[in-house]
């Protein structure tokens, strides 16, 4: 209990001293001081910080423990404190978000805290989670001047003497320096005082020294403290210490500190049964406000999700827009080079190539507008990209059968399937166009003995097909023909089926022998027969290729269920 001594100030009874008189502690040196507290394992330390911890509650005054070990909750048996961390057998569990909120609980709303790290799988959680916290109390602090206890376990963590200190250890050392004249104390325990930053110790202006067994710890009490208690801190019992206090006379105090009232969490667990107590519970407003920011946070985080999948979603579907509009400018340059092979070919060609050439000019013109869209989609793509944040995700109208031949727009919801629908129907018009344009030849011009009518009309149209174009590029670069002359080759033997390699080569003006590789890179890819020694491209096998396509894209998949 808190008493009053003749200076009016209050104090708290902790212990006894070596001559039996009671040991206090003033309240306000407490709550705005700098404190160490060190012992090794089971010498008292964290009894001692306990004690000091019960009688500030009792007193009235809150306090915020940070706790590395999960052995504070016990003090709920008798203190109604909010437990919060990671674990379930907290009251609740909390994150970086809550630090402001946490530290606005502790200082304004006067409600004592347990901020328990122990659980956090993640060192980078827990450590921001403090960080953030001890900030929001120095700020808050600045304007309030409140007289408030910050309890730092295993500070050594925090502020090492040998590795090197974080934004949290810096943090620590501040409040360290500046913060008791805000009101702001501190208290750092260690079972390690070597390996605590010498720069704190020294700052305290209380210290407690319990039992110390370890070379390099009582060095650092012989440097502190005194050569003389150097050996005799060796030799302390459970709960005695060495203490050192700005407030008292006597430079070093051996003392015996009182059992702590209240369940010991962090006791050493034996045979006997154990039993928790019961604990008082916080109050449900403060839950709920708790509670809030989880939901919010978790809110936030299925926002997140979902605008991440849409933004991958946009990112695969301008891939395929890129990926299309390359086979268009594949399949545009290889119709363009066949057409310069048709007309600037060698002899005479017969009057239907003049119809063929123009039915390539048109479909070049085709092919060129397909890519002046597809560049605007993929542009348009982006531009959605960028604006995802902003959709709500609801679910697209349905369209109507006026709309079918639309291209919808980059963002909407049915945008791939639509887009592959569109397509497949462009694909499928232009084949219409095309087959027009093979009837209307064939009515005109062919007959039956005539090598430039029907059946050479159809394998240069199936030569600007893409997957004739992706097969026939693939074999131009496997071979030893350059662009220009590997399309000079394939026009002649387009126009000339039954040629040999030598006719090839005679009529594309190069040498043989990367006539022989392109011919065989063809005849690889199942484009081109051989007849004894001639050659001709393998028309059904083009159109096989030109109706099932590559059954591993979307667009393919769909072809049977949108075909009219």
């Amino acid at each position: 209990m808190a008493d009053t001594a003749a200076d009016g100030d209050q104090r708290i009874h902790v212990g006894e001293t070596a001559d039996g008189d009671r040991l206090e502690f003033p309240i306000v040196e407490m709550l705005t001081g700098r404190g160490f507290v060190t012992g090794k394992s089971g010498s008292g330390k964290s009894n001692t910080t306990s004690v000091v911890v019960e009688e500030l509650l009792e007193a009235g005054y809150p306090v915020l423990i940070v706790d590395t070990d999960g052995e504070y909750y016990g003090l709920k048996e008798e203190y109604e404190l909010l437990h919060a961390g990671a674990d379930e057998e907290c009251d609740i569990q909390v994150s970086v978000e809550h630090a402001e909120k946490l530290a606005h609980l502790a200082l304004e709303e006067n409600v004592p805290i347990i901020l328990d790290v122990s659980g956090y799988l993640d060192d980078e959680e827990a450590d921001d989670l403090l960080r953030e916290t001890v900030r929001h109390l120095f700020a808050k602090e600045k304007k309030l001047k409140k007289p408030f206890l910050l309890v730092v376990e295993e500070c050594h963590e925090y502020i090492p003497e040998g590795g090197g200190v974080g934004e949290t250890g810096n943090l620590l050392i501040k409040v360290g320096k500046r913060g008791r004249k805000h009101g702001l104390g501190v208290v750092g325990i260690s079972q390690r005082p070597a390996d605590v930053k010498k720069d704190f110790i020294t700052q305290a202006n209380w210290l407690v020294w319990h039992r110390l067994t370890w070379e390099n710890d009582t060095k650092v009490v012989g440097r502190i403290v005194g050569s003389d208690y150097a050996d005799d801190v060796m030799d302390l019992g459970d709960g005695e210490a060495f203490i050192q206090t700005d407030w008292s006379d006597d430079m070093v105090k051996r003392v015996q500190f009182k059992r702590k009232r209240t369940f010991d969490a962090g006791a050493t667990p034996g045979l006997d049964d154990f039993e928790r107590p019961d604990l008082k519970s916080v109050s449900g407003s403060l839950m709920e406000d708790l509670g809030e920011i989880t939901d919010r946070k978790e809110q936030e985080q299925n926002r997140i999700e979902e605008l991440e999948s849409k933004l991958e979603n946009r990112e695969e579907r301008i891939a395929e827009l890129e990926s299309e509009l390359e086979t268009a400018r594949d399949v545009s340059a290889a119709a363009r080079k066949m057409a310069n092979a048709l007309a600037h070919g060698d002899g005479s060609p017969p009057e239907s190539y003049q119809a063929t050439l123009q039915t390539k000019n048109e479909h070049i013109d085709r092919l060129e507008e397909r890519i002046d869209e597809l560049e605007a989609k993929v542009e348009s793509g982006v531009a959605a990209d960028e604006s995802a944040s902003e959709d709500d995700g609801d679910a697209p109208e349905e369209r109507s059968d006026a709309d079918a031949d639309t291209e919808p727009a980059v963002g909407s919801g049915d945008e791939p399937r639509d887009a592959l629908v569109d397509a497949v129907q462009d694909r499928l018009r232009r084949r219409g166009e095309r087959s027009k344009l093979q009837d209307a030849s064939d009515d005109a011009d062919a007959t039956p003995d005539d090598p430039a009518g029907p059946a050479a009309e159809t394998v240069v149209d199936l030569l600007q097909a893409p997957p004739v174009v992706t097969r026939v590029n693939a074999a131009r670069r496997d071979s030893k023909c350059n662009d220009d002359a590997a399309w000079r080759v394939v026009s002649e033997l387009a126009t000339n089926p039954g040629a040999s390699a030598h006719d090839l080569a005679a009529a594309a003006g190069i040498d043989v022998e990367p006539v022989h590789t392109l011919l065989r890179e063809l005849r690889t890819r199942d484009l081109v027969a051989r007849d004894d020694r001639t050659y001709a491209f393998n028309a059904d096998r083009m159109r096989t290729l030109v109706e099932h396509d590559d059954p591993s894209k979307p667009r393919t998949e769909l072809r049977d269920q949108w075909e009219p």
